[in-house]
């Protein structure tokens, strides 16, 4: 083929995504001199990846699959507007392999692999069957053709259990399940190839044995058109969730520098065998001794900004070079490793109710600066809303330092500088699990984090005699800025008063434990706050995001911001959520009963796993919603019968509608 058809220089670059990947590729875009094009649902009109671009196209309604996995609209989009090139960034299309063929036929630039490239490594058994022929060592397991009952049945009798079901397409976790008996076997097939096709349009399967205690690790590469392929040291991803990554890291602390040396060249063979251009990751799972070729990512990975820290590279900038038709810049031993480098991915969900997503207006968006070794990507700003339509990664924070743990220091004091509101956001559980004893020994696996979620989901810690007072100190701060009348309103001395002095109370608790109770004097004379039996003199002097606080001559700096009754503070002893009893403004929540079967957030139901009329033991499985692409069960909250089912396989439902009744067994 032609390469000047493949690989020619342009001007214009249309992104096919959303959110922080969109932002980021056009930054490096722009800074190159080149024209940006974004595109956008209508979810999306007012994104921030939409005000970064120089124009902006509408795909149509807010479903992926009528806007952003649109592959006509997206061509519409690049002819209407001029552009020469799509950049694909990750997740949607961006391993499609008839997507990248369409650019081509529409004679524009993929920057990225070839449709063939993408074919050869984006199926995990065909894959693997290239690999093996390689010489790359793989996970013993079945990544045969045939998909029936009986074939997968019958391999997963030989190779043993425990075993991991997974979508010979998939990626990100979704359409995998561990299966440890025959007896799971069945309904496991069923569950992941529903998820399989929904989120891939391809629901085949593979298996292989599972490793227990399994490490994560993945190495970066990039090939370019002259016959260079490179490999940029190798990423620990360990730390995941229901195979989602959450934490990575670059360098691999596990690895020493023989291994190191090992699996990088194992990787480049792996792409080698495709002639492969363009950035993507090899990766791999390791048992402790050896490792395994998993799959290639034929695309930018979520965590490419942990390898540009620790090689001073911008991947973006290699990608659009490539597809530019140059040759990469630097030969394999002029690539050197600086430091360390680790990822924190900054998600709307609640880890408290089963990292359930959370959807709605950012009140609040506060962010450390980028200085001192950190790094923010951010999709999203203050007034933004998150839509249950898309993933609901909001951010990901990443620090540099010139050892593993300086930049673990460095990235939880930038996450107890951050502060989302209008939506629940999981900071507080990254900051518990990169400060977690074992992690910061590197004592951990893909497990980790479910053997330790409730210690890292645990609430609050109750506030002392330091948070109390900087809670009281907010709110009247809070009030006073309200009621500010001008450059000489008396209210802008703390707690004054013309004569003589008052009292007032407040209470506070942190989730449903019990009431604190503060007093605070206040009027002629200084202020004092009353624990108990103490008294403290105190003095508040504002600054930009909280204030400093001193009490009985100790000034201590906080972190403040109040959403309605509820406060968030971050303190010298962390950080603390609590709630305002405000006697006078009256308690607005609304508490929904845990026997109610409703819709958690919009969606679609996509199972019906239980009949009406039949007998429910606690936790059974009644139906199955997918939620923000990924599948979210609802089970009986108690034992008794299924009264009703209030919906169907198909059905759009809008949160707080109620699916399902059960009716107790009284027992």
């Amino acid at each position: 083929m032609d390469r000047s058809k493949l690989y020619r220089r342009f001007r214009t670059l249309l992104i096919a995504n959303r959110g922080e990947i969109a932002a980021r590729v056009i930054r490096t875009a722009r800074a190159m001199g080149l024209r940006t094009v974004a595109v956008y649902s209508e979810a999306d009109r007012d994104a921030m990846h939409v005000a970064l671009a120089d124009e902006a196209v509408l795909l149509g309604p807010a479903r992926a699959r009528d806007s952003y996995l649109d592959v006509e609209r997206l061509i519409e989009a690049a002819r209407k507007t001029g552009a020469e090139a799509i950049h694909p960034g990750y997740g949607f299309l961006s391993e499609n392999a008839e997507f990248a063929q369409a650019c081509l036929d529409a004679g524009l630039v993929f920057v990225g692999p070839t449709a063939e490239m993408m074919t050869a490594m984006g199926s995990k058994s065909g894959s693997k069957a290239l690999m093996e022929k390689a010489g790359v060592p793989l996970v013993p397991g079945y990544h045969g053709e045939a998909q029936d009952d009986a074939t997968l049945s019958k391999a997963a009798d030989k190779i043993g259990f425990p075993i991991l079901v997974k979508a010979s397409a998939g990626g990100g976790g979704r359409g995998m399940r561990i299966v440890r008996s025959a007896a799971e076997l069945a309904p496991a097939i069923v569950s992941a190839k529903r998820e399989a096709k929904a989120a891939f349009g391809d629901d085949r399967m593979l298996i292989e044995i599972y490793v227990d205690n399994p490490r994560h690790i993945e190495v970066q590469i990039i090939g370019d058109s002259h016959g260079n392929l490179l490999s940029l040291f190798e990423r620990e991803c360990t730390l995941q969730r229901r195979h989602q990554k959450v934490i990575e890291e670059a360098p691999s602390p596990t690895l020493n520098a023989a291994q190191r040396e090992t699996v990088c060249a194992a990787a480049r063979k792996a792409a080698a065998a495709v002639n492969y251009v363009g950035a993507g990751t090899i990766e791999f799972v390791s048992d402790g001794k050896d490792v395994f070729f998993i799959e290639m990512n034929t695309r930018l990975q979520v965590e490419h900004p942990v390898t540009e820290l620790i090689t001073g590279i911008d991947l973006v900038e290699w990608q659009l070079r490539v597809a530019f038709g140059e040759a990469l810049p630097l030969k394999q031993d002029e690539i050197k490793l600086n430091g360390h480098a680790v990822e924190a991915r900054v998600y709307a969900e609640n880890p408290t109710k089963n990292f359930m997503p959370s959807v709605g207006k950012i009140s609040t968006w506060r962010l450390p600066a980028e200085t001192g070794g950190l790094r923010i990507d951010a999709g999203y700003r203050e007034g933004d809303t998150v839509s249950p339509y898309y993933d609901a990664m909001l951010a990901k924070m990443i620090a540099w330092a010139p050892t593993r743990d300086v930049a673990i220091d460095r990235l939880n004091r930038g996450l107890e500088d951050s502060d989302v509101r209008g939506v629940v956001t999981n900071i507080p559980f990254l900051s518990a699990l990169i400060t977690h004893q074992k992690v910061r020994a590197n004592a951990i696996d893909t497990g980790f984090i479910e053997r330790e979620l409730s210690v890292l989901t645990s609430a609050s810690p109750v506030p002392g005699e330091l948070e109390l007072c900087a809670a009281v100190a907010a709110i009247v701060n809070d009030e006073r800025q309200a009621t500010q009348a001008g450059a000489n309103s008396p209210w802008q001395t703390f707690g004054w008063m013309p004569v003589g002095r008052r009292q007032r109370s407040f209470a506070f608790r942190v989730g449903h434990g019990p009431e604190q109770e503060i007093m605070l004097n206040y009027g002629s004379g200084p202020s004092t706050l009353v624990i108990g039996e103490r008294e403290l003199a105190y003095t508040v002097a504002p600054k930009d995001g909280g204030f400093d606080l001193t009490l009985d001559g100790v000034k201590s700096s906080v972190a403040a911001v109040i959403d309605g009754h509820e406060l968030y503070l971050r303190t010298r002893n962390g950080r603390f959520d609590l709630h305002w009893v405000d006697p006078f403004g009256g308690e607005s929540e609304e508490h929904v009963g845990e026997d109610k079967i409703a819709a958690p957030l919009p969606g679609t139901v996509v199972a019906v796993l239980a009949e009406e009329g039949a007998k429910l033991e606690k936790g059974a499985p009644i139906l199955t919603l997918e939620v923000m692409k990924m599948e979210q069960t609802l089970r009986a909250p108690y034992a008794g019968v299924l009264k009703s089912i209030k919906c169907k396989v198909g059905d759009i439902v809008q949160e707080g509608v109620e699916l399902a009744v059960v009716e107790p067994s009284g027992e």
